[in-house]
C-alpha cells in the first residue's frame, strides 16, 4: 500500500488511502454554511424585518383599524337594531367578530357589551359579548408579542414598568385575572403590556374569560333591561356597575395620595 500521487498517462490519480483521508476530514468538519445574502435586497429584508418596523406595522395597523371604526360608527347598532338578515346564534357569533375586532380597534367594551344585551337578551348576549371578548384579546395579544414585543421590551427601564413586566412574567394568571376584575385598568392597555411580557397566551386567555365575567354581565344584563329601568335586574346591574367604579376610585385616590406623601 501506497500514499504517494502516482501518473498515469498525464492523469493525477490518488491512493485510496489519500482519499479516505480527505473524505473523513471533510466529514469531522461538517456541511459548508451557505453565505449569507448580501446586496439590496439583503438589506430591505433586514430593514423590514426589523423590531422597529414591525412595531410600526402594528401602530399603522391599530390606527387603520381606529379610523375604520369612526367611519362606520358600529355604535349605531344602539338604535338601528342587528341587520334582519342575521338572527339566532348566527347573529351572536357574528356580533362576537365583530365585538372581537372592535376591541382592537379601542371601542369601549361597556358600549358593546350594553349592545349585546340589548340586541339578544342576557343569555345570549352574555356568551356572545364573553366570546368577542377573548378573542379581541387574543387578538391584540398576538400582534403585540408578534409585532411589538421585540421593540418595547428594551424600553422597560423605569422602576414601575420593570415591576409591571415582573409580575406578569411571573404570576401571569393572577395578575391578568385582578386586571379584568379591576375597573379601572383599561382593556386594551392591559392586552398589550401582557404582550410585551414574557406571559403565556393560554393563562392571558383563561383570565381574561374569567375575570371579565362580572363585568360583562352587569352590562349585558342592563342593555338586556334597559327598557324597564325600575325592574329589580336592572337596578342590580346598575349596582354591580357602580360600586366597583366607585371602589376603584377610592383605591386610585388613595395610591396617588401615597405617592404625594413619599
Amino acid at each position: 500500500m501506497f500514499d504517494a500521487t502516482t501518473r498515469s498517462g498525464g492523469t493525477a490519480t490518488v491512493s485510496p488511502r489519500t482519499a479516505a483521508t480527505e473524505l473523513a476530514v471533510a466529514t469531522a468538519a461538517g456541511p459548508v454554511a451557505p453565505a449569507a445574502p448580501t446586496g439590496f435586497a439583503a438589506r430591505v429584508t433586514r430593514v423590514l424585518l426589523s423590531p422597529w418596523s414591525r412595531f410600526s406595522l402594528l401602530v399603522a395597523l391599530l390606527a387603520s383599524a381606529a379610523t375604520t371604526v369612526l367611519l362606520f360608527q358600529p355604535q349605531q347598532l344602539l338604535t338601528n337594531g342587528w341587520p334582519p338578515q342575521l338572527g339566532g346564534a348566527a347573529a351572536a357569533v357574528a356580533y362576537a367578530v365583530a365585538y372581537g375586532l372592535c376591541t382592537v380597534a379601542f371601542v369601549p367594551r361597556p358600549l358593546l357589551n350594553l349592545a349585546a344585551g340589548a340586541l339578544f337578551g342576557s343569555q345570549l348576549g352574555l356568551a356572545s359579548a364573553l366570546a368577542g371578548t377573548v378573542l379581541g384579546a387574543g387578538i391584540a395579544f398576538c400582534l403585540g408579542r408578534m409585532l411589538g414585543q421585540e421593540a418595547l421590551r428594551p424600553l422597560l427601564r423605569g422602576k414601575w414598568l420593570k415591576a409591571a413586566d415582573g409580575q406578569l412574567s411571573r404570576h401571569g394568571f393572577r395578575s391578568m385575572l385582578a386586571a379584568r376584575l379591576f375597573p379601572g385598568v383599561p382593556f386594551a392597555a392591559a392586552n398589550y403590556c401582557a404582550a410585551v411580557s414574557r406571559m403565556g397566551l393560554l393563562p392571558f386567555l383563561l383570565a381574561t374569560a374569567l375575570g371579565s365575567i362580572p363585568n360583562t354581565a352587569a352590562y349585558v344584563v342592563a342593555g338586556a333591561r334597559a327598557s324597564t329601568p325600575t325592574s329589580p335586574a336592572f337596578l342590580i346591574a346598575l349596582g354591580c356597575i357602580a360600586l366597583p367604579g366607585l371602589a376603584g376610585a377610592v383605591v386610585a385616590w388613595r395610591k396617588r395620595n401615597q405617592l404625594r406623601g413619599r
